[in-house]
């Protein structure tokens, strides 16, 4: 993955790590806007990292959070809702050829609001909460938990444009994404 090495902790405190990822995130869209960057390195490691923790997220501590009460359920269908707009950005990211045309740019921009909103939304309404209401046991067993989830999908190759399809395409049947945008 040229320039990038994606970190992958084994444990820590969940809000800790996902803030983590959340830098990390910044990190790699402002070397996609930098042409002097290795924006197609940033770009597959940007994927990777982005399906990995959603994915491990929605599996190992948003369903863990809503069972004790630490979050509502609404918060974490909001949560799903914003991971589905977000991989569809995601999916243009990856469609555009090459990294020097408009389509990339705009694409770019385009996964930058929706997850930088998503961002500013998930540290107040879910890390937040969960670091006033869930125990620190419980943050340590949720950081262990998501790590190792995400981390056996970025063994697996996350962020891969198949993946990413399909993750969108499974989003609309699930009516996380509005169907009179999808794509015919």
């Amino acid at each position: 993955m040229s320039d990038y090495t994606i970190p992958r902790p084994a444990a820590g405190d969940i809000t800790d790590l996902i803030a983590d990822d959340h830098r990390l995130f910044e990190d790699l869209m402002r070397d996609m806007r930098d042409v002097s960057a290795d924006r197609d390195g940033a770009r597959s490691a940007f994927a990777a990292v982005l399906i990995a923790h959603s994915e491990a997220e929605e599996e190992v501590v948003y369903p863990k959070l809503v069972r004790r009460d630490v979050i509502e359920g609404e918060e974490e269908h909001h949560g799903e809702k914003e991971h589905a707009a977000t991989n569809e950005a995601l999916l243009h990211l990856l469609q555009a050829k090459g990294t020097d045309t408009q389509k990339f740019d705009d694409a770019v921009e385009a996964v930058a609001e929706v997850l930088n909103h998503h961002i500013g939304e998930e540290e107040q309404t879910i890390l937040n909460p969960a670091r006033e209401d869930a125990s620190e046991e419980l943050r340590q067993q949720l950081g262990a938990g998501w790590a190792a989830r995400r981390n056996e999908l970025l063994e697996d190759g996350a962020g891969s444009l198949e993946q990413v399809e399909s993750l969108v395409k499974q989003a609309y049947e699930d009516g996380l994404l509005p169907n009179d945008d999808q794509p015919s």
